[in-house]
């Protein structure tokens, strides 16, 4: 048997041979496209190689465990992979591997650097939609290291992620090989990925996204990449955002391993790609999906100037017949800019140069600005819809928009030039486009894209879930079909009653105070029930209630964001704690035991203590409650384990919070900003220990913070396991589809490593 073939000598055939990701790169270089060279280590040497090692029935023995038991999990993919590792691989197998990887540098006339990457396949899959790759090594050299890379990509076939997945999909691990791909590196000076048509409607623009090094940066999301968009009917590109790259993935020239730098003063604005190469690549993307009959999902890079194709998949995301041309023929488009809240509003425009035009705006209005800030968030909810001149997708504009379902387009340079007092516009906050006067086919084109989102939201063994601010906001949300809420901010709904807590309090008005938390939280719970809503106690920094009647007696805090909030509020004001507790009694008393309590900043396992205590006062069943923390502190996730003695039920990550308090970054602080990442080995270090401990103790876990929308960050929390990811109300499909592709990497991941 030949272990080991040249990529050349397959094709889109042979899935079964080479896996989905060998066969479509051997498809790729049989029909003209610029591939780098490299050979498969197949399928069948694997299957060889536990049979003639003798581990094969070990390996099935082992896998025969509950894998809705994370303890027994984890041990089984520990005791598989260990076998594997340990197997002594056939010396003819090993042979083959290393005398190709020798030919493969006589072909070069050097030792090459090679990016080893396994590709998992089954034989009774119609397509490889499942087929992909565990474990990715980038920039090995050398023949010791590409076979290690080789039996470590074997050994990722038993990761405990890959086993439950398999289970739940019902294929059986004796069916399922692993072959692995042995590819030159392309050392990129730029990188990305591009769709050959719209991957959510379908529409004939190629949509291409770049930036600086290796592509991993753009796939993983953790650099904000350039994006253009070419029209295929006209071969024109029709627009361009260039974003700040902060970061590049890069070669280390003295020691070859792959390194993260920061991307030089001057290139962090600079375009990624010229004229010239963007209408090459997008030339490309239209032969590529012309030879496969489908769009096409395809990862690039350029290095010398010389165009390479990594990778090409099918998109999997398009709807059936929503066709997103049709909205041009309905009205001219006069701006464009970033889709920075989807939705689609037509109003009169209106101009707002600062905080003294903000009672210009009326419900409906068109609200224009350079920028949106704090100050501005009472006249952005009387909005029909924002326009920006700058920012991007985290910018407070879209931020804010997200968070009030209120469509808008940011980073359009020119809005408050091009538009002006009086125009009726109509705004597509999906696309980043906005209209001269009404455009009812825009209208109904966002609509009928909700829909088909909703309708073919992939299944995902990672729970979705939905942050929701603000009651009004139940009936969007839930229209997500997402699996429940993972976090309701109870303080939007007491700064929306414009009195604190403390009035209620000093002016005998509890019981008012309690009808209306528990009108919020149950419009709310009713949308989503029985599916979980987790409400966060209150969490108001004392400048927040400064300005509120009742709150002329708040303390003046150096940092409110260290002071006197969360947890260590109520259960200093325990009036307050001891009255939200009746709220959930109540609710709980009409029937909605979906309402879970999710404590806030807490530190200690002794905050957690006393909270139950004053929650059995006030009557509340903590057998029929379900009551966990936010893991905003090092002190709550270094400790986690004290919290699962003491019976916690869940936790949820608060992403920003940990972040800025394991870095000591304020995130709002321009001049240390650039140090703040939740992808900072530290922050993943905490998550990681938390959700390890909490998975073998049963314990559910989830993410709230901005972080988890990061397709890096959702990859690396479905890798080490967590329960669910919640997302704000626009971004709940995306997660989902994130999640999705991470689950099929991690599983198989030979359809999307490059």
């Amino acid at each position: 048997m030949t272990a080991v073939v040249w990529l050349e000598e397959v094709g889109k055939d042979d899935v079964s041979v080479v896996g989905g990701k060998g066969a479509s790169l051997g498809e790729m270089i049989n029909v003209g496209a610029p591939v780098p060279g490299g050979f498969a280590v197949t399928a069948q040497a694997y299957r060889d190689f536990i049979n003639r090692s003798g581990i094969a029935d070990d390996i099935f023995e082992a896998l025969k465990v509950d894998v809705n038991d994370p303890a027994a999990l984890n041990e089984a993919a520990d005791k598989a992979k260990k076998l594997v590792l340990a197997g002594k691989v056939p010396k003819d197998i090993e042979k083959d591997i290393r005398n190709r990887y020798q030919e493969m540098c006589k072909r070069e006339g050097k030792e090459v650097f090679v990016a080893v990457r396994s590709s998992a396949t089954a034989e009774d899959l119609p397509d490889a939609s499942f087929a992909g790759q565990q474990e990715t090594f980038l920039n090995m050299k050398g023949e010791d290291q590409v076979f290690e890379a080789v039996r470590k990509c074997w050994a990722s076939l038993y990761g405990a992620r890959a086993i439950f997945y398999r289970v739940e999909q019902g294929f059986e691990h004796e069916k399922v090989n692993i072959s692995v791909t042995v590819q030159k590196m392309v050392k990129s000076e730029k990188s990305g990925v591009m769709f050959s048509s719209h991957p959510s409607t379908g529409e004939p623009e190629v949509i291409i996204e770049a930036a600086w090094g290796l592509g991993e940066s753009v796939v993983s999301g953790s650099v904000s990449p350039d994006n253009y968009v070419v029209d295929r009917t006209n071969k024109k590109i029709q627009n361009k955002f260039i974003a700040s790259k902060e970061i590049m993935i890069v070669r280390d020239e003295k020691t070859g391993e792959t390194v993260t730098k920061k991307v030089p003063a001057d290139m962090k604005e600079k375009l990624v790609l010229s004229d010239e190469e963007i209408l090459k690549l997008a030339a490309q993307a239209e032969v590529l999906e012309k030879h496969y009959g489908i769009p096409q999902d395809i990862e690039w890079a350029f290095e010398n100037g010389k165009m390479f194709i990594l990778q090409s998949r099918p998109i999997t995301t398009i709807g059936n017949g929503a066709k997103a041309a049709e909205s041009d023929q309905g009205g001219k488009v006069i701006l464009t800019g970033l889709g920075a809240s989807p939705g689609v509003a037509t109003g009169v425009v209106k101009i707002v140069t600062g905080p003294e035009n903000l009672d210009k705006i009326t419900k409906g209005d068109i609200m224009v600005t350079v920028m949106t800030t704090p100050d501005m968030v009472p006249a952005m909810e009387r909005a029909g819809a924002i326009v920006t001149d700058e920012g991007g997708m985290t910018c407070h504009a879209a931020i804010v928009s997200r968070e009030l379902g209120c469509p808008a387009v940011v980073g359009t340079k020119k809005g408050t030039k091009t538009l002006s007092d009086g125009m009726l516009i109509t705004v597509d906050g999906g696309k980043g486009k906005v209209y001269e006067g009404s455009v009812k086919k825009a209208k109904e084109e966002a609509s009928a894209r909700t829909v088909v989102a909703v309708a073919n939201k992939p299944i995902t063994a990672t729970e979705i879930k939905v942050n929701v601010s603000m009651p009004e906001a139940a009936e969007q949300a839930a229209a997500t079909m997402a699996d429940g809420v993972g976090l309701l901010r109870i303080e939007h709904m007491i700064l929306g009653l414009g009195k604190t807590p403390r009035y209620y309090i000093n002016a005998g008005k509890e019981e008012e105070y309690i009808d209306e938390l528990v009108k919020g939280v149950r419009t709310v719970a009713e949308a989503f029930y029985p599916k979980p809503v987790w409400v966060r106690t209150l969490d108001a920094p004392t400048d927040e209630f400064r300005g509120m009647e009742g709150g002329e007696n708040e303390p003046h805090e150096h940092n409110p964001m260290l002071g006197w909030r969360g947890i260590r509020r109520d259960l200093t004001d325990t009036e307050h704690f001891r009255i939200e507790m009746r709220a959930f009694k109540k609710l709980h008393e009409m029937g909605l035991t979906n309402v879970g309590i999710m404590l806030p900043l807490v530190q200690h396992v002794s905050e957690f203590r006393r909270a139950k205590a004053l929650m059995v006062e006030e009557g509340l069943d903590l057998e029929k409650t379900d009551v966990g923390i936010m893991v905003e502190t090092p002190g709550a996730a270094l400790t986690i384990e004290d919290f699962i003695e003491d019976g916690i039920d869940f936790i949820s990550f608060g992403t920003n919070d940990l972040t800025q308090y394991t870095l000591a970054v304020d995130r709002n602080n321009e001049n240390v900003a650039d140090l703040y990442s939740e992808l900072h080995p530290a922050v993943l270090t905490l998550i990681e220990y938390v959700i390890e401990r909490c998975n073998k103790a049963g314990v559910t876990t989830s993410i709230c913070g901005q972080a988890g929308s990061y397709p890096e960050m959702a990859k690396r929390l479905v890798e080490i396991g967590i329960t669910s990811i919640s997302a704000n109300i626009d971004a709940v499909a995306t997660v989902r589809e994130t999640v999705a592709r991470a689950e099929k990497i991690i599983m198989l991941r030979a359809l999307r490593e490059e």
